[in-house]
């Protein structure tokens, strides 16, 4: 059937997941928390996998949003907060479906084989890990960065704007365009957190002039 990945810090949920789904005939691997939740999506490749936003180290839609990053594995949403704020974000997130605990495993099975037959085939197979541009090397799963070699430490923020630039590296990336996609399709007006966070990343890389990360003006920012 399918390699199912469970992210949740709930042992006794896990176990019912893990025997149930196993049940169906499908192969399960688990993840306690949300940063083992994404290295485990990059090192055992699944093909759907099951998220609790109550993370004790990060929070689930910051789990989407560092997976989406590299890979459009599906994912499937649980979560004891039913709020349409909630659901809205997730989705936002890069989350494909939504189950509010608690669900039954037969509406479980049913939203993963859903989730499984919209998924495009071979699309995870192909997923970037790791983008490289000029001299910088953007490690996506661990949010790693090096300039020739040397680590830079970066925001998670940080680290997101400038994965956007490396992933369209050459190209101009408008103001909307970023803040979309880093900060969510309600900030696309709010430029200034974009100059702010474009000034640190100069810094922090050693580009005062703007030679790495180019500006036009008005319209958005170029790296390389």
């Amino acid at each position: 059937m399918a390699r199912v990945l469970v992210i949740d810090d709930d042992p006794s949920l896990v176990r019912a997941l893990r025997l149930a789904l196993r049940a169906g005939g499908h192969d399960v691997v688990t993840a306690n928390s949300g940063d083992l939740g994404v290295s485990q999506t990059a090192v055992t490749s699944p093909d759907i996998v099951i998220l609790d936003l109550g993370l004790p180290d990060v929070d689930g839609i910051e789990v989407c949003r560092r997976i989406r990053q590299w890979s459009e594995v599906p994912i499937l949403v649980l979560s004891a907060i039913g709020s349409e704020d909630r659901k809205v974000a997730a989705l936002d997130g890069g989350a494909d479906d939504y189950v509010t605990k608690p669900f039954s495993m037969a509406e479980l099975e049913a939203r993963i084989r859903t989730a499984l037959r919209h998924r495009t085939v071979g699309a995870d197979d192909s997923a970037q890990t790791t983008l490289c541009a000029g001299p910088l090397e953007l490690d996506l799963v661990h949010h790693e960065a090096r300039l020739e070699g040397q680590p830079v430490y970066l925001t998670t923020k940080e680290f997101d704007v400038l994965a956007f630039l490396a992933r369209y590296a050459g190209r101009t990336c408008t103001h909307e365009m970023i803040l979309s996609s880093v900060w969510g399709p309600g900030y696309k007006r709010e430029a200034q957190y974009l100059h702010a966070y474009v000034h640190r990343l100069r810094q922090k890389l050693g580009d005062p002039e703007g030679d790495l990360i180019r500006t036009s003006s008005g319209v958005g920012y170029t790296l390389g």
